[in-house]
């Protein structure tokens, strides 16, 4: 044939393109019009094929089967934590500063670097052990998950509300989430399961004392502090790295709940708290949270009486202050709760240039597992999912695995080259730009825990810390927890507690013991409302 045989004119061109812009994009009635996943119209939506009015059903009922067996498949496995969850988009915007400094005194991060430029983000909130239709009035941590869409690649900055944690060693994550889930046989959440593990576990303290106080249930998820919870690093131009914790502070403000006020909302809405962000947000009403950094110089800092990697701990405020880096705010709910806030997949290890990661072993453990677990929760291709894609090019020889449905090739990539090295036209390395930050490690391959633990101090300091009615509130929501367990669970208890402060250890023993005399605590009120707890709240100062 001719080149000419060969081409449609160009009339017949326009008349394709034009036929392929309809189909792709219908508009009034047509635009409406139900099909299947296909492309295929769908005539009738209310019957099976039979074999006369009455049946029997014949197997080729290909609308009716696609229809059934996506529905039979359309919870994908819900996480085994941060299962109960609410997403937003929005934007994070740098200051360029870091405190008073210039931020690139210690990131090269590019999303830091100029003062207004902005940065797309989503966020997921979430509750961390129960169930993704529990009650959010349940006293849990509560998770706080940034993913950052940056001109470099996503970023996920993955905490909690709470800045400290359980246990400061991975090999002990799976059984914690052992002891807090439900109870294998009766499937029932039991607080002597719950307490058994911790009284074995004095670097508990320090959340115990946060979570049995009203901290331990925020009053929604707009005011509510966020955390990175672990140290990492930042390095810059040259090269150097510091240590960080990551902050993010409410501008709206702090307020958490008794258990007085937590269980009025629980018997009328187990869902409060993404209702409040979402009708917040279609208000137009949009959350923000400044997010601060501490700094520390790199290294063991044998002047603290705590090791700086370990995650139990806060740093001193007055040592290391807070440093505004820039702010976020959310302006935008979400389309479709299971494209985005379900399938939204989070790691620890979903790092830029500039950030790294410190030696801190929770972290490390972190950064293997959540990857993992999305991998088996979403599929082998789940960076692939609009929701988890970045927002700059990707290019990269991995190919295949469940649900692919593109190839991410770079223009001009041979697409028969899926391997590097090559000299056929396959990708190749990226320059690098700065220094790689290059840390001294040196040490015997051992098992062995932190050297300096102080499990007990800064749980003192906290219960001390608290105003009275705090404090009331968590020796009356420990003494009601720990009644149901054995005696030797409560008297260990009692011995850990007592080394954190000894009113601490007093208060819940005598509690146990039926002497303690009721504080002030929280007036009963027996009006009707959920909005009068969830106004009623109970403001808290930052920590």
């Amino acid at each position: 044939m001719s080149d000419s045989a060969q081409q449609p004119d160009p009339e017949t061109l326009a008349t394709d393109r034009q036929h392929e812009n309809d189909s792709a994009e219908p508009s009034g009635a047509a635009g409406q019009t139900l099909t299947n996943r296909q492309g295929h119209p769908v005539h009738d939506n209310q019957n099976v094929r039979t074999v006369g009015s009455r049946g029997p059903t014949t197997l080729e009922n290909y609308h009716f089967l696609e229809k059934i067996t996506h529905f039979d498949r359309e919870r994908i496995p819900e996480r085994v934590v941060h299962a109960r969850g609410a997403g937003a988009h929005g934007y994070f915007e740098a200051y360029g500063k870091a405190g008073e400094e210039p931020v690139s005194k210690y990131t090269r991060a590019k999303l830091f670097q100029e003062p207004g430029k902005r940065t797309p983000v989503f966020v997921r909130f979430s509750t961390v052990i129960h169930g993704g239709h529990s009650p959010e009035t349940l006293r849990d941590p509560r998770g706080f998950a940034v993913k950052f869409y940056t001109e470099d690649g996503n970023w996920d900055l993955v905490g909690n509300n709470l800045k400290v944690f359980f246990i400061r060693d991975p090999l002990k994550f799976p059984d914690m989430v052992h002891a807090f889930k439900p109870d294998p046989v009766t499937n029932i959440q039991d607080m002597e399961r719950f307490f058994d593990f911790v009284c074995n576990s004095p670097e508990a303290m320090h959340m115990i004392t946060f979570l049995f106080s009203p901290w331990g249930i925020p009053a929604n998820y707009r005011q509510m502090q966020g955390s990175g919870v672990n140290t990492y690093k930042w390095v810059n131009q040259d090269g150097t790295g510091v240590l960080v914790k990551y902050h993010w502070e409410p501008r709206q403000g702090i307020k958490n709940l008794t258990q007085d006020e937590a269980d009025r909302i629980q018997g009328k809405d187990f869902n409060h708290a993404t209702l409040d962000l979402y009708r917040a947000i279609e208000r137009g009403d949009y959350p923000e949270w400044e997010l601060c950094v501490q700094i520390m110089s790199d290294g063991e800092h044998p002047e603290l009486d705590f090791d700086p990697l370990d995650p139990t701990k806060l740093w001193p405020e007055d040592q290391f202050p807070f440093l505004p880096v820039g702010r976020m705010v959310l302006d935008r709910n979400v389309t479709d709760y299971h494209a985005e806030t379900e399938q939204v997949a989070f790691g620890t290890g979903v790092l830029v240039d500039g950030l790294d990661f410190s030696d801190d072993k929770l972290l490390q453990g972190r950064t293997f597992s959540y990857s993992d677990t999305q991998r088996y929760r979403v599929g082998s291709n789940y960076l692939q999912v609009p929701i988890n894609a970045p927002k700059t090019r990707v290019a990269t020889n991995q190919r295949g695995g469940q649900m692919a449905y593109r190839v991410d090739l770079a223009p001009g990539q041979n697409p028969h080259v899926n391997y590097e090295p090559s000299l056929m036209g396959g990708l190749q390395e990226a320059p690098r730009t700065a220094p790689e930050h290059e840390p001294q490690v040196e040490g015997k391959l051992t098992r062995q825990p932190l050297e300096r633990q102080n499990n007990f101090g800064q749980a003192g300091e906290r219960y001390r810390m608290f105003e009275e009615w705090e404090r009331d509130e968590l020796i009356k929501n420990l003494v009601s927890n720990l009644k149901g367990c054995r005696p030797a669970i409560q008297e260990r208890m009692i011995s850990l507690l007592t080394q954190c402060d000894v009113d601490y250890g007093r208060r819940v023993a005598e509690g146990l013991s039926g002497t303690e005399a009721p504080g002030p605590g929280q007036s009963e009120k027996q009006e009707d409302a959920v909005e009068q707890a969830e106004r009623d709240g109970q403001g808290a100062q930052p920590y």
